[in-house]
């Protein structure tokens, strides 16, 4: 890992927040606004790669953990947190209360869920990922079905992208450590590394716990973007739409993920001239991948990083 120094990571973000900068100054809103969701997809889907790719499990109810960073940090900055304090400094140390808030629900849940395998998990964490979706709805706090409005915009290009390449390099950093290689051990075999002394239900949690904290930052990035949220926008068709750039991207590709992240975001955008077909479009290509190229789009690119 040493050709991956720590400066290295740092001297990204600080690129990504000039270039945020210029890119708010001078690109068309609606353009940038792709590029914003486009990072906010990349984290997501990065995060669930640890889960899918590299552990090999089965999640279905990461938009649940979004779900919870978005309420989070629409809570602590519209209830708590005076409007005169919200400066970069507090902004950033909102998104990882809304991270921590997010890992202390992807650990409450993984401990009971994760010692399922397969259809099994995927079912349950589905579940648990539309109670949290039903739970926000019932909660007049948080605005219950009719959302949650007047959250200050404070998520810009910088704020995306610094987290977006902190959430890349934690995964690298991670996959390549040695700690990491039980990850690629639970996917690999989950019953020799257990007759090898891997507690694999340890790792099953810890890659939960970490994927859900990207997840909530993720979250609190779009609610502090989009300044109204409901519960629906983080229903089972948004966690659907997280696997299937994992899948496109090739499980366990980090390359692959970044890449289909993009593509899967900008698709329907660039489908709009054709509206009344675009979702069509847009299924007919994934059905075409599945039976082509099932092992994923992308996934070439990726070997050296498993």
């Amino acid at each position: 890992m040493n050709r991956y120094p720590k400066c290295v990571v740092f001297g990204m973000i600080l690129l990504a927040g000039i270039l945020g900068f210029f890119l708010e100054s001078f690109m068309n809103p609606y353009y940038l606004q792709i590029v914003i969701y486009i990072g906010i997809n990349l984290i997501l889907a990065m995060s669930l790669n640890l889960i899918n790719g590299f552990t090999g499990q089965f999640s279905l109810g990461h938009a649940g953990f979004m779900s919870i960073g978005a309420y989070t940090m629409a809570f602590l900055t519209t209830q708590v947190i005076p409007s005169a304090w919200l400066i970069p400094p507090v902004f950033w140390a909102v998104l990882g209360v809304s991270g921590a808030v997010a890992g202390l629900a992807g650990w409450l849940i993984g401990l009971p869920s994760l010692r399922l395998k397969g259809d099994y998990l995927a079912i349950v964490t589905l579940g648990f990922g539309e109670i949290i979706r039903v739970t926000i709805q019932n909660m007049d706090v948080l605005g219950g079905p009719r959302g949650y409005s007047a959250i200050p915009k404070l998520t810009h290009f910088g704020e995306v992208f610094a987290v977006a390449i902190l959430c890349t390099a934690a995964l690298l950093f991670l996959v390549k450590s040695t700690y990491g290689k039980g990850f690629l051990a639970v996917r690999d075999d989950a019953l020799a590394a257990e007759a090898m002394g891997v507690s694999t239900t340890r790792y099953k949690v810890t890659a939960f716990v970490i994927s859900s904290f990207f997840a909530g930052m993720a979250g609190a990035l779009y609610a502090g973007y989009i300044t109204y949220i409901t519960p629906g926008q983080f229903g089972f068709m948004k966690s659907i739409e997280i696997v299937v750039m994992v899948i496109v991207g090739g499980m366990g590709s980090i390359p692959g993920v970044v890449l289909s992240s993009g593509v899967l975001t900008a698709l329907p955008e660039c489908l709009r001239a054709v509206s009344e077909f675009r979702m069509m479009i847009y299924a007919l290509c994934l059905i075409a991948l599945m039976m082509l190229r099932p092992q994923g789009l992308f996934s070439g690119i990726g070997k050296k990083f498993r």
